[in-house]
């Protein structure tokens, strides 16, 4: 599945480090959302998603692609979100970042060349460490943008982790069609 976007979109040398990946480590504030936090009258927040990001994350877990969102904040809208579309590791308001992507590799007993990371702000940089595989949207700060493998064109909030869902199925039907090729 495409989900909009061709192979020819991305570069063979990123294909090829995204058909590795079996676990997609995310933050959800600047990643997810625009980075925009409502705060209501009452105290609430709230927060903003967008459909296409969604149907690209349903599309990912479809394919067999786990996603672990990871994030430093902790809001009901974001639990509720992910637990809609399907994903189960949810970590919320995580101050050490570092902690949680150590133990989900070692609970998975992945290498970082099998885990890809979408951040977009400093506190992402350990997620970043364990993956070998790095995304950020094009809102990320410079320290990132510079760490990052490929930046999507879509900002976050605004398709990013739509585009990044897609680079990797994208190189899992590409890594497929190559072990059916004779």
């Amino acid at each position: 599945m495409s989900l909009g976007l061709a192979d020819a979109d991305f570069p063979p040398e990123l294909l090829a480090r995204a058909a590795r990946v079996k676990l997609f480590l995310t933050d959800v504030d600047g990643c997810w959302t625009d980075g925009t936090v409502r705060v209501h009258d009452d105290g609430s927040e709230s927060v903003r998603f967008h459909i296409h990001d969604g149907y690209g994350v349903v599309q990912a877990l479809r394919a067999g692609l786990e996603i672990a969102i990871v994030s430093g904040r902790s809001t009901k809208a974001v639990r509720h979100r992910a637990r809609r579309l399907g994903i189960e590791e949810i970590w919320l308001g995580i101050t050490d970042k570092d902690e949680v992507a150590r133990k989900l590799l070692a609970d998975r007993g992945l290498a970082p060349e099998e885990v890809a990371a979408i951040g977009d702000d400093l506190p992402d940089l350990p997620l970043f460490a364990h993956a070998g595989l790095r995304i950020a949207p094009p809102n990320a700060v410079a320290e990132i943008r510079a760490r990052a493998d490929w930046i999507t064109r879509a900002p976050g909030g605004g398709g990013a982790l739509r585009e990044a869902c897609a680079l990797l199925l994208a190189a899992r039907s590409r890594s497929v069609a190559a072990e059916r090729a004779p």
